[in-house]
């Protein structure tokens, strides 16, 4: 499984509107330009952050977006499944997948079950205000190394 730029830049992006929420929106530009990403890429992750929910827009001069909720109540996999779909490693593991004819015989099935738990229990066990305090932690270990 490979997560698509989509999926990083959807997670980069809630960080960003967590790090400078001071209840003011933001403006796409803004984040595109401390994220590095085109704006016409980031309008498209945006939408389908404001459609689910995540980011709350406002139109006008003073408009742009801000965080809908508390940053600790996202975790890293609302956000990729948000925009990857199904984190499951093979099809198999998919909800409401086809049961394949050989799950009876299948010797690799539980290798496939085990990643995948793998894979929930890191996504799912990080939020993005853990990512917040991360990044505070990394910004104070390089003050201090000045």
């Amino acid at each position: 499984m490979k997560i698509s730029t989509k999926g990083r830049y959807a997670v980069r992006v809630m960080l960003d509107l967590a790090l400078n929420n001071t209840g003011e929106c933001i403006k796409v530009k803004d984040i595109a330009a401390r994220q590095e990403i085109s704006e016409k890429y980031l309008e498209q992750i945006i939408a389908v952050l404001n459609k689910a929910g995540f980011v709350k827009s406002v139109r006008g001069a003073q408009g742009g977006y801000r965080i809908a909720r508390d940053p600790k109540e996202y975790t890293v996999g609302m956000i990729l499944r948000l925009t990857e779909g199904s984190l499951a490693p093979v099809a198999c593991l998919e909800e409401n997948a086809d049961e394949c004819d050989r799950v009876d015989t299948c010797e690799t099935l539980q290798v496939w079950k085990d990643l995948y738990e793998a894979i929930n229990k890191v996504v799912d066990g990080v939020t993005i205000a853990d990512l917040v305090v991360q990044h505070k932690r990394r910004l104070d270990v390089l003050d201090f190394s000045i």
